[in-house]
């Protein structure tokens, strides 16, 4: 097992090339998800501050009052101009909204608008406005029909705000915690594959290094083996340690739900591209500096652009054509379609399962390249 020791001294000698990797990935991990925002269940209208001054006092004038109260704060406010207005600027309240005397035959049975002061040019007082508008609509309706004032305001109170209510298709309305860990591990997996996966391969193919290894008595068939079981056991050991940290930090919510056979299989595939990349870069890098350029290119670029530190819901349909051509992207794929679905649908099955399909066909292209690379090789050679 001289290959295999070798092997394991190389990755030894780059243990602090392979913790900062990881500092990295669990960084960027921990930040993007205690700084994402959480989306809410259920919909919520904006309350603001506003004051309300009822110089009628009558039955329909106290129903807009608690039309108004259900919707927003209300905050006391004397019939004073200079407290309005120094209430408005120091933002206590957004708007105020004056009811006038004799509310129902001025302003309902009438074309008097109500008087209000607000804020100008704001977005809050012109949803405040259509708010109002909509009330004195609804009352000019009833009042229309023959309502009196009492049974206007009575059929107002009763009228319920709208409740929105989601539909159960099976998608999740939030993001679990996990899948932001998910998201970002493309990139561990490429950077410390390329870069120490890489590193082995550019010292065993050193001229010299291979002159005294094929002079040895150990065959080149085991040489190969021993070299394919080092990175193999690599690969998988790095593997092992992403998902025992994941099972650790999220516990019982990720290692019971409904998706996680699936995320284990999604970032195997992961790992089997990043693994047959990372050959290929050490195979076509002559030294460790071009080594250095190439992985980070390869690492930032496909990460960029596949979606991982850029949410692909944010990219442009360009971008998204582009980037269909990079690995990582339908790694993503299939990570979003676990994040959208607790369970998944038999339509989304289909799709998770032909985005890693996808991501195995891209393993396969690089083991092929680098067959026809080391051919070429040995033929030039």
């Amino acid at each position: 097992m001289t290959v295999f020791k070798g092997y394991m001294k190389i990755i030894g000698q780059n243990r602090m090339l392979i913790l900062l990797y990881v500092a990295i990935f669990f960084g960027c991990t921990l930040l993007f998800q205690f700084t994402a925002g959480k989306s809410e269940t259920s919909y919520q209208a904006e309350k603001l501050n506003i004051g309300i001054v009822d110089e009628d006092g009558g039955s329909l004038a106290e129903s807009l009052t608690e039309y108004l109260g259900n919707l927003h704060h209300l905050i006391p406010v004397e019939n004073d101009v200079s407290e309005i207005q120094e209430k408005l600027y120091y933002r206590e309240v957004y708007y105020v909204v004056r009811i006038p005397e004799n509310f129902y035959e001025k302003c309902i049975k009438g074309d008097e608008k109500l008087s209000v002061t607000k804020i100008p040019d704001t977005y809050s007082g012109s949803y405040v406005d259509q708010q109002i508008n909509s009330f004195l609509n609804n009352a000019r309706t009833y009042q229309a029909a023959g309502f009196t004032e009492a049974e206007a305001a009575s059929a107002l109170e009763r009228t319920q705000s709208v409740k929105v209510t989601f539909l159960k298709d099976g998608k999740n309305t939030e993001d679990a915690p996990y899948v932001y860990y998910f998201r970002y591990m493309p990139y561990l997996f490429l950077a410390l594959s390329g870069f120490v996966m890489g590193n082995i391969l550019i010292v065993f193919h050193n001229p010299d290094l291979k002159k005294r290894m094929a002079a040895s008595p150990v065959s080149g068939r085991r040489q190969s083996l021993e070299g394919i079981l080092c990175m193999s056991l690599a690969g998988i050991a790095l593997w092992i340690f992403v998902i025992v940290i994941a099972i650790v930090f999220f516990g019982k919510d990720f290692y019971t739900s409904g998706n996680f056979a699936y995320y284990l299989l999604n970032s195997v595939f992961m790992l089997f591209v990043a693994i047959a990349l990372a050959y290929l870069m050490g195979t076509i890098a002559p030294n460790r500096d071009a080594l250095t350029g190439i992985a980070n290119i390869i690492s930032l670029g496909m990460c960029f652009l596949g979606g991982a530190f850029v949410p692909l819901e944010f990219m442009g349909n360009d971008v998204k054509a582009v980037s269909q051509f990079l690995p990582v992207y339908w790694y993503e794929k299939a990570n979003d379609i676990l994040a959208d679905f607790g369970h998944l649908t038999a339509s989304a099955k289909g799709q998770f399962l032909r985005a890693i399909m996808i991501q195995l066909v891209f393993a396969a292209a690089f083991v092929c390249l680098v067959l026809v690379v080391e051919k070429y090789k040995r033929v030039d050679s």
